[in-house]
């Protein structure tokens, strides 16, 4: 579901990268609870209208009927057969979904969504993604890549540079662009006319290096001191999400929990003027689209109105789809915020303690335990995480978390005015201590 950044803090113990990831793709399925689940990898979250009705149609009829949207502006299918895997793949080679049999695990690329439609037209964001999977998919080395490595292509807003990916290439106003690696805090300049080749030289170099260090990795954040640092500062990024509704140079939408049924899939793209992006924010930009298609999408069940609770809130798949959880996080998280204020923190609720989709930066942590619920604050600023990620009261690593109950018997929302990072909380009391946490400012 990424970018999901492993928890591994700065300083801590490298993860074991000894074996393959597991991530499911197009190709490989993933066996779920609820069946098995396929990964579709859409390079910056580009779709035709006549690839996104194909994606509806093998949901209907070679799974349960929804698609999911990941953090990584992907599609995932749910509840498929598994002897569908083969004609899952026709389906998909039919429409230009499946280019590469040996990559398609591989092509894992952000993408600014309003490129082109915002006040940052620094470079054609579009174009590089198209020659980025391109030369991917040409690049028999690049098969060694995780399926799990994430390219972002940033207009210069800051959007997707705050997503940490492995490889990220910012776009300058004048043309001097940069490209970061891993969590680096300085950037390395490009060439003009070199972007895309410099993209694929860095991850070529990260492949190369690991070969000759003899470490297992698969991520550059994984081991920062692989490559050259870069030499020119970079700025803070926004990591701001698109508002929804109408925008300059056509629409956005959410989705809730980044899902939809196939009606709802189909009125997304009867909406579209040909063309969608999937944002690794679980929405979707209809560049072109005309405002008073708004109306009927609020109807179909899309967000399309601002300062919603459900803005920056996402969950894992939870019960009853993954055996690991401990809660149907879903239905729990959503009872939270139909009744919860506008505003604050990102939040993520997990079934377990894998955390499977949660954004990066700083935001509010909603893990099950079983008897209840964890809420932690987790990010820049937020302390040094303990063995299982959450943060103890007074910030040391390895120190356990707090029940509200022994802060000095104070009520759950006070628990975090009393800089408490962790509460652990019932079901009843895990709405009001979302809310606030995600009022967190320290």
């Amino acid at each position: 579901m990424p970018p999901t950044p492993d928890a591994t803090a700065p300083g801590a113990a490298v993860p074991d990268r000894g074996r393959a990831d597991a991530c499911p793709g197009a190709l490989r399925l993933h066996t779920a609870d609820d069946g098995a689940l396929a990964r579709v990898r859409l390079p910056g979250g580009l779709l035709t209208d006549r690839q996104a009705l194909a994606l509806a149609d093998a949901a209907e009829a070679l799974g349960d009927g929804e698609l999911e949207t990941t953090s990584r502006g992907n599609v995932q299918l749910r509840g498929l057969a598994s002897h569908c895997a083969a004609d899952l793949a026709d389906r998909l080679r039919a429409v230009g979904l499946l280019p590469s049999d040996t990559h398609e695990r591989v092509r894992n690329v952000v993408a600014s969504p309003l490129a082109g439609l915002d006040a940052h037209p620094a470079a054609d964001v579009q174009a590089w993604v198209r020659e980025l999977d391109a030369r991917l998919c040409a690049s028999d080395w690049a098969a060694g890549l995780s399926g799990k490595f994430l390219f972002a292509l940033d207009d210069g807003c800051g959007d997707v540079a705050a997503l940490d990916a492995d490889v990220t290439l910012i776009a300058g106003p004048d043309g001097t662009h940069l490209l970061r690696l891993g969590r680096d805090a300085a950037g390395h300049p490009v060439e003009a006319g070199r972007e895309v080749t410099a993209v694929l030289d860095a991850a070529r170099s990260f492949l190369d290096a690991l070969r000759a260090d003899g470490r297992k990795a698969w991520h550059l954040r994984d081991v920062p001191d692989l490559l050259p640092a870069g030499t020119v500062p970079l700025p803070a990024f926004t990591g701001a999400a698109p508002a929804v509704g109408a925008l300059p140079g056509g629409l956005s939408v959410g989705l809730r929990f980044g899902r939809a049924s196939a009606a709802q899939w189909r009125a997304l793209v009867a909406a579209c003027a040909g063309e969608l992006r999937l944002t690794p924010w679980r929405g979707a930009v209809l560049p072109g689209a005309p405002a008073g298609r708004l109306a009927g999408l609020a109807e179909a069940g899309f967000r399309t109105l601002p300062g919603s609770p459900w803005e920056r809130a996402s969950a894992c798949t939870g019960l009853p789809g993954c055996a690991k959880s401990h809660a149907d996080v879903r239905a729990d998280a959503a009872r939270a915020l139909d009744s919860a204020a506008a505003g604050g923190l990102p939040v993520h609720w997990s079934g377990c303690e894998r955390r499977c989709g949660h954004p990066a930066g700083r935001w509010v942590d909603v893990l099950a335990t079983g008897q209840g619920y964890r809420v932690t604050v987790n990010g820049p600023g937020a302390g040094a995480a303990g063995p299982d990620g959450a943060v103890g009261a007074s910030g040391a690593a390895g120190q356990a978390s707090v029940t509200a109950a022994s802060v000095m018997e104070a009520p759950v929302m006070e628990a975090f005015a009393m800089e408490v990072s962790a509460v652990d909380v019932t079901n009843e009391e895990m709405a009001e201590a979302v809310a606030e946490a995600r009022r967190t400012t320290k």
